[in-house]
């Protein structure tokens, strides 16, 4: 089978490419790197290589490399020959590719291609190829469309692994935690017959996503703000202080309140990931730099973000929220000269009164946590 994955960054090449290629499929890279897909294109392998112990290599075969910006053609043909297409790309480049997906769906229609192929965005965001198919959508008319309801789909997805900045003499090579997760919800797909094995087909993908929002995200943003509070350096150097591991703790555990109650998780269960989660930023093999993580502080504060929601949906079921608190106003006080919300957030905070700022940045109306927020800042 054939797969177009757009994106052939480490998370591309470490994560959605390995999955593919176990499932025995050929796949064409796309991307506008010139070094990687040429490497892509010349040798048609890579290997992988996990960040643990045993340092097991995976060997990626039968891959191509595309370059959409010289060969979009190309690009199409790739999508009108595909049986799965998929992104790994971040989710503000998704628009600038939505226009080559669909003049590849267009050429399946006028070939009369009646084969469904599913498109799912992997990325860190919810309802990632539903925001795709609104782009995609741009490009169709009344006859594409109704050729895509019947065969086109765009099924919704929760992607999870650590992928650490990383450089190597070989372009293709890159290296892995061993965990990693991806779930599809499988009420949208249109072709039941690709059914990819180390992937986790559900109906209802909202709990997992919230799962991985709230606790992979939340919890390793927790690690780099309380870890740059206390100036270290890497997330490695945080977590082995007791005091940030203990607020980590205490943070998954407020958030794990809200699964819990909310989706019906079940406790031990629920416990047993956010172990599996606090050994994964333990991972000695994994270096991240707290600037990294820590980066754009404004968005992270954003009000479905990762610290204001829970919150927020906390604060609607009475539960507790004093551990994420305390880590809202540690990103308050987060000062890189480096990173430019940064740099803004410091500015508007000299310029404006903190409630102000809190009400600015979070987007929060309800007065009670915007003063609570305020009044963390400021002890």
């Amino acid at each position: 089978m054939r797969a177009t994955h757009f994106g052939a960054g480490n998370i591309g090449r470490g994560f959605i490419g390995e999955i593919l290629a176990s499932n025995d499929f050929s796949i064409d890279f796309v991307d506008i790197n010139e070094t990687i897909i040429n490497s892509l294109h010349e040798n048609r392998v890579y290997d992988i290589e996990l960040a643990d112990a045993s340092k097991k290599r995976i060997h990626v075969e039968n891959v191509d490399g595309i370059n959409n910006k010289d060969n979009p053609e190309a690009v199409i043909d790739s999508v009108f020959k595909a049986d799965i297409v998929t992104t790994a790309i971040g989710p503000t480049i998704l628009p600038f590719i939505a226009e080559l997906i669909a003049k590849g769906i267009q050429k399946r229609r006028k070939e009369t291609i009646e084969t469904p192929l599913d498109v799912i965005a992997c990325e860190n965001m919810i309802g990632g190829s539903q925001f795709l198919f609104s782009k995609v959508k741009e490009f169709l008319d009344a006859e594409d469309l109704a050729y895509v309801e019947k065969y086109i789909g765009f099924p919704n997805a929760a992607v999870d692994r650590i992928v650490p900045i990383q450089h190597h003499e070989d372009p293709l090579f890159v290296s892995v935690e061993p965990f990693s997760e991806w779930v599809i919800d499988e009420t949208q797909i249109k072709n039941k017959a690709v059914h990819l094995a180390g992937v986790e087909y559900v109906e209802d993908l909202e709990p997992y996503i919230e799962r991985k929002l709230f606790s992979v995200n939340t919890g390793h943003a927790t690690v780099a703000y309380v870890g740059a509070y206390k100036n270290y350096k890497t997330i490695g150097e945080s977590i082995e202080d007791p005091e940030v591991l203990a607020k980590l703790r205490a943070v998954l555990g407020e958030t794990g309140s809200l699964l819990i109650n909310k989706w019906g998780f079940d406790p031990v269960d629920h416990q047993a990931y956010i172990n599996k989660i606090v050994g994964r930023f333990e991972n000695p093999y994994i270096s991240d730099g707290v600037d990294r993580v820590a980066r754009t502080p404004i968005r992270k504060l954003g009000y479905d973000e990762r610290f204001i929601r829970p919150i927020r949906e906390l604060k609607d079921r009475n539960l507790t929220y004093t551990n994420l608190m305390d880590v809202v106003a540690m990103i308050l006080s987060y000062n890189d000269p480096a990173d430019t919300e940064s740099v803004k957030l410091q500015n508007l905070l000299k310029e404006k009164d903190v409630v102000e700022v809190v009400k600015e940045v979070t987007g929060l109306t309800d007065n009670e946590l915007i003063t609570e927020i305020a009044n963390s800042y400021q002890k």
